[in-house]
């Protein structure tokens, strides 16, 4: 051996030191092995959980102990490292989450929110809006405010195309594909985290993703320790809220529990625009060795003055609060969902979870046409789902299937006459799926697969005096997904692939925009295959790059669709365009998102999504003009987000947050004369925490600069409405720990 090669050897066998500890309690753990990769080096923590490993670097280590999660890691330099590993339950707990979520290595566009960083910008907003901050989001509120009815585009496909799941619990409604937020007030103060997947994604249950997905996972109970918080805040427009948490933290005999209510309401930025809404949630279980049985339930209610209309821009020119609805249209909705989970260890490798889940809602909104009509809508869902999860050293196998059934029936009453109804049908859906999706290690390059089958029927049983009969109709539909990770070095990844995702159109596509179907319209609807299934091609490659300092994730992508459905059809009888099939159409497009951590003091975060997106040709119905390579309505060519936060000390915390969204189309001709402008909006805010953090309080400015521009719009072909952003504003929230 020559010098240089023993000086190199001496170098390389520097070793690895630290400490392990228990990642809820923070003690540490005794007893913990660590093992190096290829190497016979291995060592134990003493009592005090301390190691000392003596191994060539950079090596990959594995951190076992019975009772917790393995944990992997690559360690590249000599280095002091304190490692917290996950209680075996607390693992369990995820594990149908896990099993639907895009993991590390999955080769997918996606972005995981942390409850800290909810924690940091929440003051009661809705989830569009408090998420708007991520690439490629954009949302917008019918009142103005911050509560009541919210809306997502992700790539600038609207929300009914956009899966959402709560711990698995599929949320779009079945018939209409969408959620309406707004019937959970508050929801995001008891979420954990939630991953966005931009793109087809990942299976998981209920209606396939067009756009992407949102994935909400709530408070783990075995995560949170024990104690409460108290929220009380208030703002412009009278607004108010208040919430109350408490969590048991694991106890003695393996039981956990957590709980928290919600209270809001506002008068909205918007005339005549109101909210009043609670939220009460409970999770409970019992965390055994090998065994989990969890209770999920949430209850929320609102009533809320309507602001659905936009309004024309020469009104918003003299009153930017105005709303063409009146102080008496108003409804009145309450939704709950409640699951049961029983998860079982099979091996240290390998789990089954099953879950049974119910979702149920009742309510009526009143609309003014000549004469008021109390609209009422009534449903009620129940499902099953099932999910086998094996987890090995250079693979990674998820199972699941779901299967639910659904029934929601509509009826109409005139005033004042509330006993007997004007009409009333009902939609019965059923639907089955399931999936296999794995990874596999090939050296460097991780090989990744998902497939999901999925059958759906839907059947329309109108008024026993409508005069027509009931009508079904059944989808079928696979979808396949494939790619790699290429893990080019500790720090460095990039990823490709490609995936196809078919979906159905929803009730208010196959009914053209009617509540009822008789006589009179039965024959303007037509059949019920009038609108064809839509279905997107999706091509994703990205690089990842993350330190301690500075984080980068970057993702190009081309989306081809097949048969979108779009807003290109006759107007409905509330005078908004009906959405049809378009041949073929594309959104492409490049997104990024870094984040920089120079000191400890200072982060700084800005992403950004650049995109080209047209449809080829479509003839509009309604004029019977053909259109050529017209970019879809509401879809920005460009959208930015930035945040620099700054720990100044004593406590406080400065936050100065912007969001540019440019210029897009109203409605799918390319008419210059129709467009929602450009808007720039920033945000503050100042937040204080007494020692121990305990105590705290946070003032929000929002829309600092006055900025007056829109939300969002439509336009009928002559007038564009638009719905107003709301201008600075005020909202100062307390809490305190117990």
């Amino acid at each position: 051996m020559t010098f240089f090669t023993l000086i190199a050897a001496l170098l390389a066998a520097s070793g690895v030191r630290g400490i392990v500890r228990d990642a809820r309690t923070h003690a540490p753990l005794s007893g913990v092995e660590l093992r190096a990769t290829g190497a016979a080096a291995a060592a134990t923590t003493g009592p005090d959980g301390r190691f000392t490993l003596d191994v060539s670097l950079p090596a990959h280590l594995r951190v076992t102990r019975k009772g917790y999660t393995a944990l992997d890691l690559d360690v590249t330099a000599d280095t002091a490292l304190t490692l917290d590993l996950t209680p075996a339950a607390q693992t369990l707990e995820r594990v149908t989450v896990s099993a639907l979520r895009a993991g590390n290595a999955a080769p997918i566009s996606a972005q995981v929110v942390t409850k800290q960083a909810i924690q940091d910008r929440s003051f009661g907003q809705e989830p569009p809006l408090l998420l708007a901050n991520t690439p490629s989001f954009t949302s917008y509120a019918e009142q103005g405010g911050y509560s009541g009815y919210s809306y997502i585009r992700l790539r600038g496909i609207d929300q009914t195309r956009i899966n959402l799941t709560l711990d698995g619990i599929p949320l779009n409604d079945p018939e209409d594909e969408v959620f309406y937020f707004a019937d959970l007030p508050g929801v995001m103060g008891d979420v954990q985290s939630v991953q966005i997947q931009r793109g087809v994604g990942t299976s998981t249950n209920g209606t396939a993703s067009y756009g992407g997905s949102i994935n909400f996972e709530t408070t783990s109970l075995t995560g949170t320790p024990a104690g409460g918080h108290v929220e009380l805040g208030g703002g412009a427009w009278n607004t108010r809220r208040g919430a109350v948490d408490y969590a048991s933290g694991l106890l003695p005999n393996r039981l956990a529990f957590y709980a928290r209510v919600n209270d809001q309401s506002t008068d909205s930025y918007r005339e005549h625009a109101g909210d009043m809404s609670h939220t009460g949630f409970f999770s409970a279980g019992y965390f055994g060795d090998r065994d989990i049985v969890k209770v999920t339930a949430i209850a929320g209610h609102e009533h809320s003055q309507l602001a659905y209309y936009a309004s024309a821009e020469s009104t918003l020119v003299r009153d930017r609060r105005d709303n063409p609805l009146s102080p008496d249209e108003r409804d009145n909705f309450g939704e709950s969902l409640g699951s049961v989970d029983y998860t079982r260890l099979l091996t240290p490798r390998s789990s089954w979870s099953t879950m049974v889940y119910g979702v149920t809602a009742t309510g009526y909104y009143d609309v003014i046409y000549g004469e008021t009509d109390r609209y009422h809508l009534d449903f009620w869902w129940n499902g099953l789902a099932s999910t086998y999860t094996y987890r090995g050293d250079h693979g990674r196998l998820d199972v699941g299937v779901n299967a639910e059934n659904y029934h929601r029936d509509h009826y109409d009453y005139t005033f004042p006459d509330l006993t007997h109804r004007v009409y009333s049908n009902r939609g019965i859906k059923r639907e089955a799926s399931g999936f296999v999706k794995g990874s596999y290690d090939v050296g460097a390059v991780t090989l990744f697969g998902d497939v999901q089958a999925r059958d759906a029927w839907w059947r329309y049983v109108p008024d026993r005096n409508a005069g027509i009969d009931a009508q079904s109709i059944s989808w079928r539909f696979l979808n396949p997904k494939a790619g790699l990770t290429w893990h080019i070095a500790p720090a460095w990844s990039a990823y490709a692939s490609y995936g196809v995702n078919g979906r159905e159109p929803a009730r208010n596509d196959i009914l053209a925009g009617f509540d009822n179907l008789d006589t009179t319209n039965a024959a303007f609807v037509g059949p019920f295959d009038r609108v064809r299934p839509e279905t997107a091609h999706d091509l994703e490659a990205g690089v990842h790059y993350g330190t301690a300092a500075l984080a980068l994730d970057a993702d190009v992508y081309d989306m081809e669709f097949r048969n979108e459905i779009a807003a290109i059809g006759q107007l409905s009888y509330l005078g908004l365009p009906l959405r049809q099939n378009v041949p073929s159409s594309t959104r492409r497009g490049v997104e990024a998102t870094v984040t920089w951590r120079p000191v400890a003091r200072l982060t700084a975060s800005v992403n950004g999504a650049l995109s080209r997106n047209w449809i080829a040709a479509y003839t509009d119905d309604a004029s019977g003009t053909t259109y050529h390579d017209v970019p879809p309505l509401l879809t920005p060519r460009v959208s930015t987000n930035q945040r620099v936060s700054y720990a100044a000390g004593a406590g406080v915390r400065v936050s100065l947050e912007g969001r540019y969204t440019g210029r897009s189309f109203l409605d799918n001709t390319g008419n210059s004369q129709f467009v929602l402008p450009a808007a720039y909006i920033t945000d503050a805010q100042v937040a204080w925490d007494a020692p121990g953090d305990r105590v705290g309080a946070t003032l929000f400015v929002n829309n600092l600069a006055g900025v007056n521009r829109y939300g969002s719009g439509y336009t009928d072909g002559s007038i564009s409405y638009y719905y107003p952003l709301p201008p600075r504003n005020l909202y100062l929230q307390v809490r305190a720990a117990f």
